[in-house]
């Protein structure tokens, strides 16, 4: 008889992986950048990439389900250590920018829930905002060292309950219509194939990185594999389910942003204000007033709150706890007498300031702000999705060593590197196009030029400085034998 914990159904899976990839965010994001036609590109990045992408990350939780260290953890068991190092680097390093956006998702729904617009920030200067967002950023810097398992616990209610807002969304924009036949779609032609077919130029090719973004995350859901009742039949199964599920909520949400919102003028503020502005739509045409706007706030917050504790410990502890002295220096691996990684939050802390303050000196507005950030984490974020790839790639190289697994995605070597190369190169194809600035150049190219800059130098920063540590490790190995 199987262990309690091999109890989970195709179903429970689905739905755990669905909370884990999935908000209204997703939506409204890629709305503001593609406009309606965003829903041909959610078919075809669930299709060609996601789909593959959670089962490739399914065969290798599998196949190292005593593994803890995730992504890390398989690249060592099909290659070295040194390349072990760099995909935990990687994924501590690309969390800089996420930790540097979440102030601003903190002070946004504040501004919302306070005053039932998004002024808040309209009014604040840049530098104002850079020292707000320092504020709070160094609390919960200092607070996360202290623990906070009762926020995290919090903070996963908040992300549940932002889930339940976000199908709440559809359910209410498809239905608003039967409540209000006089209702009339913002995005003229929503009857017609033609306004649903993308443009498929340069400037479309430049956007798809936040598809990639969005969708992304799928590694999070392997420890889960094995804890199915029959992992070769109940995962795949699970999420291809969870895929039905995204891409309804994509699809479905992409319409309701289109009967909200022009598709053919999309609103500058659109990213920063969108899902507060389309639950006040829908809170006025259900007679609900601002109750709907007010609760969606709310909840964001508790979410950017936990999520910005959180981000800030799980990540460091992933690349310091078992850190190799051979990689990592002392001094970064060292702890005071409770435990605490200090230069571990030291160096975060200085990363992350520098990315507040930057935008004071190449941006001068909130909603610059947003979109740059925004962007910039869906350059920088799947960076670590190549580690996994490159490890399923790697996995096929050894299959005679590893294909007994209970979870196979694709049972020919041949078949499963092709599609890993496919993966792995599609989101570098992604991750290099998307660092073309969304900024017009005529009419503003000093912001355009700070965007470009930024958004090549700082994956790179990521790198170099992932480089320079185990050459520092090294000089102090050396050091001590000396002695």
């Amino acid at each position: 008889m199987k262990n309690d914990k091999n109890q989970l159904t195709w179903l429970m899976v689905s739905l755990i992986a669905f909370n884990m990839v999935w908000g209204l965010g997703n939506v409204v994001n890629n709305y503001a950048q593609q406009g309606i036609s965003v829903i041909v590109s959610w078919i075809l990045i669930l299709a060609l990439y996601f789909i593959p992408y959670a089962l490739i990350v399914g065969q290798l939780g599998s196949t190292f389900k005593e593994s803890g260290g995730g992504v890390s953890s398989w690249v060592e068991k099909t290659s070295t250590k040194r390349l072990a190092y760099f995909a935990a680097w990687t994924y501590w390093v690309v969390h800089i920018p996420y930790l540097a956006q979440k102030p601003q998702g903190v002070l946004i729904p504040l501004g919302w829930a306070l005053q039932g617009n998004g002024n808040f920030l309209s009014s604040l200067s840049m530098r104002d905002i850079a020292l707000l967002s320092l504020v709070i950023f160094g609390i919960f810097l200092y607070l996360s060292t202290k623990g906070l398992s009762a926020l995290k616990f919090i903070g996963g209610l908040a992300g549940s309950a932002m889930l339940v807002m976000s199908l709440l969304f559809v359910l209410l924009a498809v239905g608003a219509p039967f409540i209000n036949p006089n209702m009339t779609f913002a995005t003229s032609g929503m009857d017609k194939l033609s306004t649903y077919i993308p443009n498929f130029d340069f400037s479309y090719f430049t956007t798809i990185s936040l598809l990639v973004f969005a969708v992304g995350g799928a590694e999070k859901i392997s420890p889960y594999v094995n804890q199915t009742r029959n992992p070769a039949k109940e995962f795949p199964k699970g999420m291809i389910a969870m895929a039905v599920m995204v891409g309804l909520s994509a699809i479905l949400g992409s319409v309701a942003m289109g009967m909200l919102f022009d598709s053919h003028h999309i609103p500058a503020d659109l990213m920063r204000n969108g899902a507060y502005q389309a639950f006040q739509m829908l809170g006025e045409s259900w007679g609900l007033g601002n109750l709907l706007v007010i609760i969606y706030a709310l909840t964001n917050m508790v979410g950017q709150i936990a999520a910005l504790a959180f981000s800030i410990d799980a990540p460091l502890q992933i690349l310091l706890n078992n850190a190799d002295a051979q990689f990592i220096p002392s001094w970064l691996r060292k702890r005071n007498k409770k435990g605490v990684l200090v230069n571990g939050y030291l160096l975060t802390g200085v990363l992350v300031s520098l990315l507040i303050v930057l935008p004071i000196f190449g941006i001068s507005e909130i909603d610059g702000l947003v979109v740059w950030m925004t962007n910039l984490n869906a350059i920088v974020m799947p960076m670590r999705y190549l580690w996994v790839f490159l490890a399923f790639m790697l996995l096929t190289r050894a299959w005679h060593k590893y294909k007994d697994a209970e979870y196979t995605f694709v049972k020919n070597p041949k078949v499963g590197f092709v599609i890993g190369a496919w993966c792995f190169l599609f989101t570098a194809f992604a991750c290099i196009l998307g660092m073309v600035p969304k900024v017009d150049y005529a009419t503003d190219p000093a912001g355009w030029q700070f965007s470009l800059l930024t958004n090549i130098l700082t994956p790179l920063v990521f790198i170099a400085l992932g480089v320079i540590l185990p050459v520092l490790a090294r000089r102090e190995t050396k050091k001590a034998r000396q002695q």
